[in-house]
Order: structure tokens, then C-alpha cells, then sequence
């Protein structure tokens, strides 16, 4: 249904999600949808709008500004946080954007499917049983050179920085019930903070049992608050965890988030992250229903 023409008064969407971090997805192939900062915020309100962490709209590369560095027919994974600012990469977004290409454009997954990003090309591939593998690409981690995190009501602690094109700073919580504790409705303080401000995990190391690790974490994302799950935070506390443990550390971590789990693989430079993905219902919005915000 969502592959029908827009028009001006009513906008098609499903929602769906990975691991419960929730997107509004819309189907635009043209680029015809003016996808302003102040209709994102409206999509995304979970009391006078439909409610989500973000939104993902599906445009070949050709179409949008952004895209013009890829091959024109690619599909372009347009994520806009909830509050109208755009991300480079989205981990649980693009598993939840190939299941919905798969449903509404017809692409095989199977194989694996290419996508493009403000933060580069990433494929991703049908596992089967709804779970899908993305190749989230080249990482960068700086142990030594962090900011401080201030977490509401705790001391400043040492972060790991790390780079999934998009920022994370990574944080050792002491206990579980430390981690639970942990008062994420206000932004942690960050020092110093990035330009482009920086999402911050807070991670406690569970186990290591031969090639393989566990973990758990929650995460507060930059755009939109405490979130269920964040995938490209995922991986930035696998690292983060894989260096604090040494040398010996596993490649493969099994991530525990509030929504879910995920795995994260590393590999060769890069990081491979899995997990599920689920469309949950479909909908078509009156847009004069809807009243955004201008700021």
C-alpha cells in the first residue's frame, strides 16, 4: 500500500522496529515527500502523532541531495532522528528499512541488498526467521583520547570514543543495578562535547566464555533520548568492551538492550551486526490531522 503516488492530504506509512528502537517508515521513491524537520517532529510525537524514535524513508539515491555520490537507482536510506535531525547510520534502522524493501519493493535480500547512507554504502542480508546481518562498516575507537560522561547524579567517568560514522561514547557502569539505576531521562553531560554532539552508552561486561562475549547496555541517543535499542551503539560498546577486556577479548558479543539482543561481529576492520526486524502495522496519516511544531 505504501508504494501508491503521495498526494498532499494524507501520507501512507508503516511502523516498525528492531529490537523495539521504533521507526516510521515511508515509502517516497521519487523524492516527492518534503520531509521537513518540523513534519519528522510531528510523525514522531507518541501523543499526537504516530510515535517513534525516527523515521526512515525509502528514495533512490538519484532523487535526494545526499545521494548524488551513489548509483542513482540505489535505494537511499533517508533516517531523520525524532526531532528533525538527520544521522549518518542507523544499525536497527536498516534492518527494519531491507525487510520493508523486501514487502514493498520486491528486493531479494537473500543475497543481500545495498543501500546507501549519509554515512556510506552498508549491505544488509535476510538471515531468515525475520533476523538480518548488516555490514555496518569501518569503525574507528580512541581508548585513551575520550571525553568525561556525567550521567544525572553520578560523577564524571572516562569514555571510550567511538566512530560508526556517527559518534559514541562508551562508558563502564559498575554493577547491573548501577546500570538500571542510571537516570537517562536527562542527556548525560559530555565533555567535551562533539560538534555534532555524540550518543553514550553505558555498558556492563557480563561474561567472556571462550570466542564469544556478553554484555548489556543502555543507550542515550543524540535526537532523541533514552531509546530501546541503538545498533550502531551496540557495536560501539562491543568494542569499547572488546579493548577493556585485552588481547585475549572475543570477536562476537552477544548485546543485551532493554528492547531485545542483538550479536555484533567483528571482523577485519569491520563490524557485522544482527538481529531481528519487524513490521508491525500499517497506516495511512491525514496530514491535516497534524499540526507540526515550526522550531
Amino acid at each position: 500500500m505504501n508504494a501508491a503516488h503521495l498526494n498532499a492530504d494524507t501520507l501512507p506509512f508503516t511502523k516498525g522496529h528492531g529490537t523495539e528502537n521504533d521507526f516510521v517508515l515511508l515509502f517516497d521513491e521519487r523524492g516527492e515527500l518534503d520531509l521537513s524537520p518540523a513534519l519528522v517532529r510531528a510523525l514522531c510525537d507518541r501523543r499526537s502523532g504516530i510515535g517513534a524514535d525516527g523515521v526512515l524513508r525509502a528514495v533512490r539515491a538519484g532523487n535526494i541531495d545526499e545521494g548524488k555520490a551513489f548509483a542513482p537507482d540505489t535505494w537511499f536510506m533517508d533516517y531523520r532522528n525524532a526531532d528533525g535531525t538527520t544521522a549518518e547510520m542507523c544499525g536497527n534502522g536498516a534492518r527494519v528499512f531491507v525487510a520493508y524493501l523486501e514487502r514493498e519493493a520486491g528486493e531479494d535480500a537473500a543475497e543481500g541488498v545495498a543501500i546507501a547512507t549519509r554515512g556510506g554504502p552498508h549491505t544488509v542480508t535476510a538471515l531468515g526467521g525475520s533476523r538480518y546481518a548488516v555490514d555496518m562498516g569501518a569503525w574507528r575507537l580512541d581508548a585513551e583520547g575520550g571525553p568525561d560522561v556525567s550521567v544525572h547524579g553520578w560523577n564524571p567517568r572516562p569514555a571510550v570514543s567511538v566512530s560508526m560514522t556517527n559518534p559514541h561514547a562508551v562508558i563502564a557502569a559498575l554493577t547491573l543495578d548501577e546500570l538500571a539505576a542510571a537516570d537517562l531521562s536527562v542527556a548525560p553531560l559530555v565533555d567535551p562535547t562533539p560538534p555534532a554532539g555524540v550518543n553514550v552508552e553505558l555498558v556492563v561486561p557480563l561474561s567472556l566464555d571462550g570466542a564469544r562475549g556478553r554484555l548489556r547496555m543502555r543507550v542515550h541517543e543524540r535526537g532523541v533520548g533514552e531509546t530501546r535499542s541503538c545498533g550502531t551503539g551496540a557495536c560501539a560498546a562491543a568494542l569499547a568492551a572488546r579493548s577493556w577486556a585485552g588481547d585475549a577479548a572475543p570477536n562476537v558479543w552477544d548485546v543485551e538492550v532493554p528492547g531485545g539482543a542483538v550479536v555484533v561481529r567483528i571482523e577485519d576492520g569491520r563490524t557485522i551486526l544482527e538481529g531481528p526486524a519487524v513490521l508491525v502495522a500499517d497506516g495511512v496519516l491525514d496530514l491535516r490531522s497534524v499540526a507540526p511544531s515550526p522550531t
